[in-house]
């Protein structure tokens, strides 16, 4: 994938986390590109620690549920932290 899909790939996925985990007023377009690109990087860190699986980088369905889980899990630290300062 060139940076153009990366780009579209995470503002989906961090779309949609941020639908899901119910930060999606609060963040804007360029929060959710960044929150989507670094959640496939960690959901893709998580899926080989724990699954042994190298991670797809293709625009696939799965790489998108890694992505979007990866995003969640992201978005729920970072509300954690918030929330305790």
């Amino acid at each position: 994938m060139g940076p153009i899909s990366w780009i579209i790939f995470g503002a989906l996925a961090g779309w949609v986390a941020s639908i899901i985990a119910g930060t999606n007023r609060r963040q804007g377009c360029l929060m959710d590109i960044i929150v989507g690109v670094v959640g496939a990087l960690v959901g893709g860190f998580i899926m080989e620690l724990l699954g042994g699986v190298k991670p797809d980088w293709g625009f696939n369905l799965p790489s998108f549920g890694v992505a979007v889980l990866g995003a969640i899990i992201l978005l729920v630290i970072t509300g954690a932290t918030r929330r305790r300062r």
